[in-house]
């Protein structure tokens, strides 16, 4: 077809103006970098919004395939404030962008693709997913300017998974936030994003406590990620940390030797305990569509061990004989919970720590372990038993109120995906990739934009060690400017916004009214001072030191701003505001009794605040 005989052919310059100008030989700003970059004298020159008399900037697309990618490249030139670019069939001119897909392309791989920039910018790849790539490639070079140095590029990815792993479980971390996560992902070139998270349960309501997703929340999530070909792959941590889904079934829950349940332990020898687990794989199969199924599988014993469980060995000896080790049962658990998902097509990933080497049943094959914890069984061996292995290193963690990783000490010393803890092996043969992994340990440590800020940097900084060469620039300065020039994803939102002005309203819902000195926090939200203090919920349990419980009241207490449960969101809605907790993320209600009292969402009538400046 056309397109293919433009690609094939020397990639023309714009005149003879531009013939004259010498080639930079540095590549174009990109993150990740581009590193086989054959510069050419003279420009690509982008005219969107139609131009004039409908002679600009067209986005050129003969199959389904590339059509799919141009709407995507054409909504995000909107987005990204660079005009209504038209889609179109045909042969291409100059200034159009050109997206082709040619299978045969198999040097290419299935990610990768070729970038050819003169009168007009090409993007080439075997699959939709590497032509994808290239438009991200794209944004990033007109997010810099209309004005793109002539050149070529041929950008393979060195990982098949590159990640970013987020622990929603037990605090919820809002919809938007996600979405904002997954277009950055997607604009980086990251392909995988791990969510531990609670859907909200019709088979199981005794488990719905907050914070929950409901399943129209994770449709639209998972939509997402497939238009910008990020998998989105769920997690239900099992058998420990399962307190969020088995706190109200004690007879589900493991029993020590003293006769005290746990209620973050599910018991692995009882097969209702399995059967439970399975419906809710199967609930999850309703809104994720992603291939793999991760079942977490870490820290099973943590704070105890498998002596205060006789009926753990018995179970492993009765089913593997007089040598099985408790060890056993619990991979006994995971070997069934990988043949389940497989029977429904989707891969097992587990974290490592649980092998220890103590077991005598080996993990089924196939099962991909995520490599966290440096203990017995090191990564060398995992990789020699044939197992599919990643690199979520704890160096690569971020910690709500706690661990932060060193950004800038891992690009220093060329961090890459072969440096697991405790072990770097010497080829990466073998490694599926990498990932950042974000975790709530203390829930009100960090606000959500805090935890946005903080990720900013690892993210590209994982993008970059996972595509390409893990050390494009001299210095780590250089790589962030390099970041900065780039910027965030188009259709990324500001959540800092704060939709009124610093100063004094009164705030009405029906007879309920407070009067209270608005003011905006460094990280984007608002503290509420009232007459005798500031607004905070506080009370009832707390999970990971949050304040997590339905009904629990919202008081004036003494103002301190390094309280995160003192600031809050006004979210616009229908005839006012409602005032979310930026902590809990549960909305303000107005009790029968006139009392103010948070509930998820979801639940009851959130009150709508009307505001009147004083």
């Amino acid at each position: 077809m056309t397109a293919l005989l433009l690609l094939a052919a020397p990639v023309p310059l714009a005149g003879a103006e531009e013939m004259s100008q010498a080639a930079d030989p540095a590549p174009p700003v990109t993150v990740p970098a581009l590193t086989d970059w054959t510069p050419e004298g003279g420009h690509y020159a982008y005219e969107g919004g139609g131009g004039r008399d409908g002679r600009g900037t067209r986005l050129v697309a003969g199959g389904a395939a590339e059509r799919r990618v141009a709407d995507t490249l054409a909504g995000d030139l909107r987005a990204g404030g660079h005009g209504t670019v038209p889609v179109v069939g045909g042969g291409a001119r100059t200034g159009d962008i050109v997206v082709d897909v040619v299978p045969g392309k198999a040097a290419l791989g299935e990610e990768g693709y070729e970038l050819r920039v003169g009168k007009r910018l090409s993007v080439t790849a075997a699959t939709e997913a590497g032509a994808f790539y290239g438009t991200r490639t794209v944004l990033q070079l007109l997010a810099q300017g209309d004005r793109v140095p002539a050149g070529r590029t041929v950008d393979v990815p060195q990982y098949e998974e590159r990640g970013v792993g987020v622990c929603a479980c037990y605090v919820h971390i809002t919809p938007e936030w996600l979405e904002n996560l997954v277009r950055d992902m997607a604009y980086h070139k990251l392909n995988q994003l791990l969510l531990e998270l609670k859907v909200k349960s019709d088979a199981h309501p005794e488990a719905n406590t907050w914070g929950y997703y409901t399943k129209d929340e994770i449709r639209r999530l998972v939509a997402l990620g497939e238009k910008y070909h990020v998998s989105i792959v769920p997690e239900i941590n099992s058998p420990g940390h399962m307190d969020p889904w088995i706190e109200n079934r004690p007879d589900l829950q493991l029993t020590d030797s003293d006769g005290n349940k746990q209620p973050s332990r599910l018991d692995i020898t009882r097969p209702e305990a399995f059967a439970y687990y399975t419906s809710l794989m199967d609930e999850y199969a309703q809104v994720f569509t992603a291939g793999s199924w991760h079942m977490g599988a870490d820290e099973y014993m943590l704070g105890s061990d498998f002596a205060k469980y006789p009926q753990v060995l018995a179970y492993a000896r009765a089913k593997y004989g007089a040598d099985a080790t408790p060890q056993d049962a619990f991979i006994d658990f995971v070997n069934r919970v990988h043949s389940y998902a497989a029977g429904k097509g989707k891969e097992l990933r587990i974290w490592n720590d649980g092998l220890t080497g103590a077991n005598t049943v080996p993990v089924t094959a196939g099962t991909t372990v995520e490599h966290w914890l440096n203990v017995a069984t090191k990564p060398s061996q995992l990789r020699a038993q044939g197992y599919p292995l990643m690199n979520a290193a704890y160096a690569l963690y971020l910690v709500r109120g706690g661990f932060h990783s060193d950004t800038k000490g891992l690009y220093d010393q060329s961090w890459d995906p072969r440096s697991f803890e405790g072990e770097k092996l010497a080829s990466r043969a073998g490694i599926t990739g990498a990932k950042i992994s974000l975790w709530p340990d203390n829930g009100r440590g960090e606000t959500e934009n805090e935890v946005a800020e903080d990720t900013d940097p690892a993210l590209r900084h994982l993008a970059q060690a996972t595509w390409g060469t893990p050390h494009p620039d001299a210095t780590y300065a250089q790589f962030t400017a390099r970041a900065a020039a780039v910027g965030h994803a188009p259709g990324w939102r500001d959540l800092t916004r704060v939709p009124v002005a610093d100063g004094t309203y009164t705030f009405r819902s029906g007879v309920r009214s407070v009067t209270a000195e608005v003011e905006r926090t460094p990280d984007g939200y608002t503290t509420l001072r009232a007459a005798n203090g500031c607004l905070e919920v506080r009370g009832g349990k707390l999970t990971l030191n949050v304040p997590l419980q339905p009904g629990v009241e919202v008081s004036e207490q003494a103002c301190d701003g390094g309280n995160t449960v003192q600031r809050w969101q006004l979210a616009p809605v229908r005839g006012g505001y409602q005032l979310v907790n930026a902590i809990t993320q549960m909305a303000v209600h107005v009790s029968d009794d006139g009392r103010l009292v948070q509930y998820p969402p979801d639940q009851r009538g959130a009150a709508v605040w009307q505001l009147t400046a004083a």
